[in-house]
């Protein structure tokens, strides 16, 4: 299982703490863990419209121009999932986290048993919030939660699940595509794409957030820019 967590703090050297501390909970929990730093909440904000499948948000409040509980009120404008913890060195904004449903305060200086308490909470929390596609494969067997999914293809006789890996697995598309939710989009009868991962569309590809480029079927286009538009 894979996560993504952004750490937004303008002291450079006290960011690149938390993710080393944050990379050690991975290890110790057995999980892999993405982390991006950032500057300013200004700098996550571009980041962010460019990809938003973060899954924890560790925020300094004290920050120039927008501060951490301001960018926390941006995200949850439009994400409900996402784990927000704050890091700070007063107390005085708690009332203020429950604004935006915050996970938790840590208090500056961060001790490493605090902060990893509140990582295998934030991502118990998520195991909670979000469907799960289970895939049959041999010899294992595999939960894995749709906002992790980019698309899905077929091959032959196989569909792949593109998420953290990639994965193969004997089913029709079709039987696959009804254990989903509204983010997703059928471009045609061997693509299923996760709309929170496009990034461009064009009359003949959709570009993913990763890069990636999906070929749409003639006549796709209007329905997948509609597709979009009503998940606004």
């Amino acid at each position: 299982m894979g996560y993504r967590f952004a750490i937004c703090d303008d002291d450079k050297d006290y960011a690149f703490y938390i993710g080393q501390l944050a990379s050690q909970w991975a290890q110790q929990a057995g999980v892999r863990v993405d982390t991006e730093i950032f500057p300013s909440a200004e700098a996550f904000l571009f980041r962010y419209e460019e990809r938003r499948d973060f899954d924890v948000l560790l925020l300094d409040i004290e920050m120039a121009a927008m501060d951490g509980v301001a960018l926390a009120r941006r995200v949850r404008l439009e994400n409900d999932d996402v784990q927000i913890v704050f890091i700070t060195g007063y107390a005085d904004y708690i009332a203020e986290g429950y604004e935006v449903s915050a996970l938790h305060y840590l208090t500056k200086p961060v001790r490493e048993e605090k902060l990893f308490s509140v990582l295998t909470r934030a991502v118990g929390r998520l195991a909670q919030n979000e469907p799960i596609l289970t895939l049959r494969l041999p010899g294992e067997t595999i939960r894995l939660p749709l906002g992790k999914i980019r698309y899905l293809d077929v091959f032959h006789n196989y569909v792949t699940v593109h998420a953290d890996r990639d994965y193969a697995v004997k089913r029709p598309l079709g039987e696959l595509e009804k254990e989903l939710d509204d983010r997703f989009f059928r471009t045609g009868r061997s693509c299923v794409l996760n709309l929170a991962f496009i990034g461009r569309a064009s009359r003949t590809e959709a570009e993913l957030t990763t890069g990636e480029r999906i070929p749409l079927p003639r006549g796709q286009y209007e329905k997948l820019n509609r597709a979009i538009i009503d998940r606004m």
